[in-house]
């Protein structure tokens, strides 16, 4: 993980609604993975989308750990 590459996003927890800070890191490339909300504590699934060329953010997707993302 690059420090200088981590960028925060506003997003909503999809089982409480409540709205936090997200750190990603989009040196990583594209990937899924887990966060635990930081209110509810309930698993979130991140699917993360990164531009090969640009090495920018595309899509970022939350979704709850019984969907499929």
């Amino acid at each position: 993980m690059h420090e200088d590459r981590l960028d925060s996003y506003l997003v909503h927890c999809p089982y409480c609604s409540m709205p936090f800070d997200l750190l990603i890191d989009v040196s990583q490339g594209s990937h899924a993975t887990w966060e635990d909300c930081p209110y509810c504590c309930s698993p979130i699934q991140v699917r993360v989308e990164v531009s090969p060329i640009a090495s920018e953010l595309e899509a970022l997707v939350l979704g709850r750990d019984d969907e499929v993302l």
